[in-house]
């Protein structure tokens, strides 16, 4: 059901049949709504897994987007979300359809003019996270005492812990707190400045990873996959092997850090107000 807020002619909020209408910074929007009957298209059904994968970081991160692109779309009928899926789906993406998926070292936070963070990095104790930076200002530079924005993304469960207002360009370190069923789970980081009085903020910058679910540990330079038994069963074969004609194989490991407490995770928004 629509409800009329300025009178007969004004616009409408809600749904009548397939029309929806709402407000967008003041001016009313009426558009209509329906199921397509065109065929999906190589082009469009890349475009559907474009919006798809973009979605899966910027839906839970949410709260830090409408941070990060606010200045972004003043004076404009855009809001920041829309903003944010636009750069994202244009320049963090990486793959051709049906096989796309997100460079997670493109990927934008917030969007803005003051300087970035210069040379972020990030390291774990348990449930906390410290992120640190090159502060590259002195003390009384009018950029010391902006304040972090630190987001963190866990892909294999797609939810984020993120801090708004954290701590000044000028300490050159930040903490934040994850869910203890969290400190296994993969972790992509982002870090921003913004100004206290809300006036300014900086493009986002990736941080880091941590605990990528796999890694491969060997000590090989040159390596092919053949079969030295016979059956069919592959080995590692190294160059020092192939110039003594020996076929003895390489050993590898593989590390993996998949929790155990991957089910039902619960998202945790961790705000910190100025000190």
């Amino acid at each position: 059901m629509g409800t009329l807020k300025s009178g007969l002619f004004g616009g409408f909020h809600g749904k009548v049949g397939n029309l929806v209408g709402y407000t967008l910074k003041g001016k009313y929007v009426i558009r209509m709504i329906g199921k397509s009957e065109k065929p999906l298209t190589p082009a469009r059904k890349a475009n559907c897994q474009k919006m798809t994968v973009v979605n899966e970081i910027l839906s839970p991160s949410i709260h830090a987007i409408r941070a990060g692109f606010r200045l972004a779309v003043v004076g404009t009928y855009k809001n920041e979300y829309n903003e944010a899926v636009s750069y994202n789906k244009k320049n963090a993406l990486q793959g051709e359809y049906p096989n796309i998926s997100l460079d997670y070292t493109k990927v934008l936070m917030s969007m803005g003019t003051l300087p970035v963070a210069v040379n972020p990095s990030i390291t774990q104790i348990e449930d906390k996270i410290t992120f640190t930076w090159n502060p590259s200002v002195f003390p009384g530079s009018e950029y010391a005492k902006d304040r972090t924005m630190l987001v963190i993304y866990f892909p294999d469960i797609k939810e984020t812990c993120y801090q708004l207002i954290g701590a000044k360009r000028i300490e050159g370190k930040d903490e934040i707190l994850i869910s203890h069923e969290h400190i296994n789970e993969r972790m992509e980081a982002y870090i921003s400045f913004a100004k206290d009085n809300g006036k300014a903020v900086s493009n986002s910058v990736y941080a880091g990873s941590l605990n990528a679910s796999s890694q491969v540990i060997t000590d090989i330079k040159t390596e092919e996959e053949v079969d030295v038994s016979g059956t069919g069963e592959l080995t590692i074969q190294n160059e020092d092997e192939k110039k003594s004609g020996k076929k003895f194989g390489t050993i590898f490991s593989l590390q993996s850090s998949f929790s155990s407490d991957l089910l039902a995770p619960k998202r945790r928004d961790i705000f910190s107000p100025p000190s």
